[in-house]
């Protein structure tokens, strides 16, 4: 991909994948685009050199595979891995709230680690899926839902009842951050609004709907800001900005490999990765396994195929903040535009070591892409992301990269277009080793 043309891509993507079912939606409809053909966990799977498939999980993960034409336990697997969920709020079963003069609220749960005071007093919407009664009770049917325009808004208490709000301002998840949907101007709508809602866009009758999974998300787009253009704004930068560079690699790598290239985009990463789509399952190993069982090669050649392998795990880390000099390490701070981030901690927060930190480097000298070191201020404390968890599944060898961005975890994140376009260009080098 151009880098003119990367801005464009990325804020398409974006605005496309409100959250993690969208985002898997919007990945399946490009790979199949590209000619890749979806297989199904309960199926049979007959796979043969050079083709290309995916597979979804939880309709939240999806995993995508272009296979190699050599030998795969001599050629292993280049695997690349990032996640779809971001910080927001779901919302809760039974979550109509009716206050005073019939403003109707929703009751919301926390889900990650958002920064709480960036989503006031912005137009909110809902996506994710509704779940309607199937043709066998263990079969429910799936829809999936993006009410594209503004039907929520969490309100900020005025000034003028808070002098101290910009002194500090403690929040309560269950108090302060409760979304406004809207006055009832009739009393049928009393604990019916969301629904209502829910069966008008899904053009379903209230009795087929049994639950749902929905999400908050910010219906301001995607932006390119900046002098020069050169800045990207948008919620879930992190980590869709990674999943978009994964597929695009993906779709855009040759297609006579020898090796077996890989895409893992993992659900959960933000609550610990612990779940059946999460990078702590053997979701990706038991894929791994059944395409080389399916070229016929034993669990000793798909173990050998593991230790010619490597993977890249991909989430975005911290750029260097102007105002916050002093949070940052200070020989290995990345700033914006500088390139991929390698991420390193001395307690094994990160899979990365030298020598695969050394593999990265010469993936991205090949591409002619520069390369960044992020290291922890050592008085701060770091997080952690999937590659050292899907090491607990999976004997192999690999690096954490990201992008540098700004204001992780706010509905607005800030990023580098040329950053985009140098991840992109690193995994592409990788794939087409």
């Amino acid at each position: 991909m151009k880098l003119e043309q990367t801005g464009i891509s990325l804020q398409n993507f974006l605005n496309e994948s409100p959250c993690n079912f969208i985002a898997t939606q919007t990945i399946s409809k490009h790979l199949e685009s590209a000619g890749f053909k979806q297989l199904h966990q309960k199926d049979n799977w007959d796979v043969k050199p050079g083709d290309k498939v995916y597979f979804t999980k939880n309709d939240s993960s999806i995993f995508a595979i272009k296979v190699g034409k050599g030998n795969i336990s001599d050629n292993g697997f280049r695997i690349i891995t990032a996640h779809s969920d971001s910080p927001c709020f779901r919302i809760k079963p039974n979550p109509e709230i009716t206050t005073e003069g019939g403003i109707v609220k929703l009751n919301t749960e926390v889900y990650g680690g958002p920064i709480l005071y960036t989503w006031f007093d912005r137009p909110l919407s809902v996506a994710g899926r509704v779940l309607l009664r199937g043709k066998s009770a263990l079969a429910p049917e799936t829809k999936f839902v993006n009410i594209h325009r503004p039907i929520l808004i969490i309100p900020h208490l005025p000034i003028h009842f808070n002098r101290a709000v910009n002194e500090g301002n403690p929040l309560s998840k269950q108090k302060d951050m409760l979304p406004v949907l809207g006055l009832i101007t009739e009393e049928a709508e009393r604990g019916n609004m969301l629904i209502n809602l829910l069966c008008s866009h899904l053009n379903v009758d209230k009795s087929e709907i049994i639950d749902f999974d929905l999400l908050l998300y910010p219906t301001a787009g995607a932006a390119l800001v900046g002098a020069h253009n050169e800045f990207i704004c948008s919620a879930r930068i992190d980590d869709l900005s990674m999943a978009h560079a994964a597929m695009i690699a993906m779709i855009e790598s040759n297609d006579d490999n020898q090796a077996t290239l890989v895409m893992g985009i993992f659900d959960n990463e933000e609550t610990g990765s612990g779940t059946k789509q999460g990078a702590a399952s053997p979701v990706l190993a038991n894929i791994l396994r059944r395409i080389s069982y399916s070229l016929n090669a034993t669990e000793s050649q798909f173990i050998q195929a593991t230790a010619n392998s490597f993977m890249i795990s991909a989430d975005n880390g911290h750029a260097f903040h102007p105002n916050y000099a002093e949070k940052f390490d200070p020989t290995n701070h990345p700033v914006q535009g500088g390139g991929p981030i390698i991420k390193m901690n001395a307690n094994c927060k990160y899979m990365t070591d030298a020598k695969s930190a050394a593999v990265f480097a010469e993936i991205c000298n090949k591409a002619n892409v520069p390369v960044q070191y992020f290291v922890n201020h050592s008085d701060v404390a770091g997080g952690s992301t999937l590659g050292n968890i899907f090491t607990g599944q999976m004997e192999i060898e690999g690096v954490d990269v990201g992008n540098p961005i700004w204001a992780m975890h706010s509905c607005c994140e800030t990023g580098t277009v040329i950053d985009q376009y140098y991840m992109i260009s690193a995994f592409s080098s990788f794939y087409n080793l």
